[in-house]
């Protein structure tokens, strides 16, 4: 570790920052319809799809409407990646996606999940990259951005039973939210040398007389809503880590920047939105500890180097540098990897599978907790809500008060939906991740035995649950059994938990908003930003940590003893 590694450190996650808060408050300003230089395209879009915008929904026709748009993109999606051998737009020929793949690919995209079990520069077309998983990139970000508000909505006002109109919100998010960032980003990457091109691929003749093929096509605007959106699938199968995706140290600090910005910014609409700024400040307080912590456990970690390799008289100021690029060092490695896996985005700059154990079980353990620090766009802020919601449970507990958040009373219903939500992720990664690890077939696509092998797996379906996308490497993932599981728990990680959260809205709408008292347990100071912290780490830890000793811990031992598997 270095100096500057820490001041680009800082740099790169106080500009964030400093753009999160005018963001934030902007994207209040939108979820209340005060932003209006759109309103003409907003309405011929409200005219076109029948939609009365000034109609509110309860809880369930909030869920039925983005289940319902999300079933639909799914079909779209999955239509297009078949038969895009047989449609325009495909210079390379490629053929249509299998069944099990075209499946898998468009769940994770209708996810916000965006795992990649094929080459993107190998097997979808244009069409497909520019009308299937550039398109779901915005609906599912947005869709996320409107879950989160309606959750919000439920604390504003008491006795309602409307959290506001989904589509106005989707569509509200996507006119002045998302298109403008990544009209703006996409111009900034164009600039810095991605391709935003048509053309055909680049036959090339190396200096060593052999042709190579150079992959090109409309890239650079869609890794702009890929980062913006927490999304993560990349346009070129080794993601941020391409030169084409991640040119140099600048694109992937504008990257970093672009896939934390709307999550701290939440956090704070959150606090405009409610009334009290300072609720907002302590959600974001939470996210940014654990972030900077993450970041240095990683930094330090992969900076120490291998111990097998110092052993063998490597120079250890070298550091870990196998799966990373010099145009990035280990600080922006650190950084982006904190954020991308706490950000429920997925996108690499770094492959997962060549970091140290103690270094790659951050990532997974980020993914653990809930995919809330700061989380997914939207996602990440009704996440920490319900974190927030069990943390006073607690305290009321240990006070002997009923609990209650921004005066609404949290009682048995919200807390058994809250368990539910949460249980939802540790069920499908550890139910599938063991059932893998069991079944010959499953098995046979690890290219690691022993505990690292173990990693491969369990990551996989924790980044498929956790809607992330990334992967550690080494695993052949397009498998009818891989494709199928991996694509079902996305489904459940996503749609399982919300539905729930958006019951606890429901609830919470209903209910009166009483006014602070003496005995109010104070949410927005450092006891409540502790105790959130502490519930979050320990949830994971209790879940998780069995299955993590018994995976990147006992690799860590074995390498400190000299062993390799």
């Amino acid at each position: 570790m270095t100096l500057i590694g820490w001041a680009q450190i800082a740099l790169v996650l106080g500009l964030a920052i400093a753009i999160a808060i005018p963001l934030g408050h902007y994207m209040a300003a939108v979820a209340g319809g005060r932003v209006t230089f759109l309103r003409p395209v907003e309405r011929l879009l409200y005219a076109a799809g029948g939609i009365e915008q000034a109609r509110g929904m309860s809880w369930k026709g909030y869920a039925l409407a983005m289940l319902a748009t999300n079933a639909a993109g799914f079909v779209l999606l999955y239509l297009l990646l078949r038969l895009q051998g047989m449609l325009p737009l495909n210079p390379q020929g490629f053929d249509g996606m299998s069944p099990w793949l075209a499946f898998n690919t468009a769940v994770s995209f209708v996810t916000n999940t965006n795992w990649q079990a094929y080459n993107g520069e190998a097997a979808a077309s244009y069409l497909s990259q520019m009308a299937g998983l550039a398109v779901q990139n915005f609906l599912s970000a947005a869709t996320g951005i409107a879950l989160a508000l309606a959750v919000t909505r439920a604390f504003v006002a008491g006795g309602v039973k409307e959290l506001g109109n989904f589509w106005a919100d989707l569509v509200r998010m996507t006119l002045y939210v998302l298109l403008p960032l990544a009209i703006v980003l996409g111009l900034a990457f164009v600039a810095l040398g991605m391709p935003q091109t048509l053309a055909s691929y680049v036959q090339a003749t190396t200096l060593e007389g052999v042709t190579q093929t150079i992959p090109l096509g409309p890239a650079a605007f869609q890794i702009a809503i890929k980062h913006l959106g927490t999304n993560g699938g990349g346009f070129f199968g080794v993601n941020s880590l391409h030169p084409f995706e991640g040119p140099d140290a600048i694109a992937t600090s504008l990257q970093i920047i672009a896939q934390a910005i709307i999550p701290f910014g939440l956090a704070l609409t959150f606090g405009r939105m409610v009334g009290d700024i300072r609720q907002g400040r302590a959600l974001l307080a939470v996210m940014l500890i654990f972030v900077v912590t993450a970041t240095a456990i990683i930094y330090s970690t992969e900076a120490g180097g291998n111990p097998l390799h110092i052993a063998a008289g490597v120079d250890a100021l070298q550091g870990n540098m196998e799966g990373k690029d010099i145009r990035f060092g280990q600080a922006l490695v650190a950084l982006f990897t904190a954020t991308t896996t706490g950000a429920s985005c997925g996108a690499v700059n770094a492959m997962f599978d060549s970091f140290m154990p103690l270094g790659g079980v951050v990532p997974m353990f980020l993914i653990h907790l809930g995919e809330v620090l700061p989380g997914g766009v939207g996602s990440g802020l009704y996440g920490m809500l319900v974190f927030a919601l069990l943390s006073v449970f607690v305290a009321g507990l240990m006070v002997g008060r009923t609990p209650e958040y921004l005066g609404k009373k949290i009682q048995a219903r919200e807390m058994k939906l809250a368990m539910l939500a949460v249980l939802v992720l540790p069920a499908v990664i550890l139910g599938f991740a063991s059932l893998s690890m069991v079944l010959p077939f499953a098995v046979s696509s690890l290219a690691n035995a022993g505990p690292h092998g173990l990693s491969e797996m369990l990551y996989a379906y924790t980044s498929a649950a956790g809607n992330n996308g990334s992967a550690f490497g080494g695993l052949t993932a397009d498998t009818p059994w891989l494709d199928t599981t991996l694509g079902i728990s996305m489904l459940l990680g996503r749609f399982a938990y919300v539905v729930p959260v958006l019951a606890i809205a429901g609830s919470l709408a209903l209910k009166p908003r009483a006014p602070e008292s003496a005995g109010t347990f104070p949410t927005h100071g450092p006891l409540f930003v502790g105790l959130m912290a502490g519930l979050i780490l320990i949830l994971g830890g209790l879940q998780y940590m069995p299955s993590i000793a018994l995976s990147p811990l006992a690799e860590h031992f074995s390498m400190l003893a000299g062993k390799t598997f």
